[in-house]
């Protein structure tokens, strides 16, 4: 048997952009992506704190250091610029494993740098 466990999780992360007329996805600063280990393309759910909605779409590599969260696409009407969103992705586990698994977590600061890393949940 698998369990779904958070594998990574991105706090306060400011949207800066929409771009409506794109193919879809959120493009997201590549240094945060690599900080919690997102891939370029991998699925990620997205979570509006300002408006409570949530979608599923996924990532692509912004420019590194640039702060850039932009929502493409259909996402574009989900959200605006300075929005805060949450950006999570999961991974199954062999569920005798799965109390071992420790996600990424970091919390960006209002111009999407990181505040500070590896936050314990």
């Amino acid at each position: 048997m698998f369990s779904t466990m958070l594998k990574s999780k991105i706090h306060g992360a400011r949207v800066t952009g929409a771009n409506l007329d794109y193919e879809g996805s959120l493009t997201i600063d590549r240094d945060v992506m690599d900080y919690v280990k997102i891939l370029p393309y991998e699925k990620i759910l997205v979570a509006n704190l300002e408006n409570g909605n949530r979608f599923e779409t996924y990532a692509i590599s912004g420019e590194r250091g640039k702060g850039e969260i932009c929502l493409n696409g259909a996402t574009a009407h989900l959200g605006k610029a300075g929005d805060r969103l949450t950006i999570f992705t999961f991974g199954l586990v062999p569920t005798d494993q799965a109390l071992q698994v420790r996600p990424r977590v970091v919390r960006l600061d209002p111009k999407n740098k990181i505040e500070n890393g590896l936050c314990p949940i």
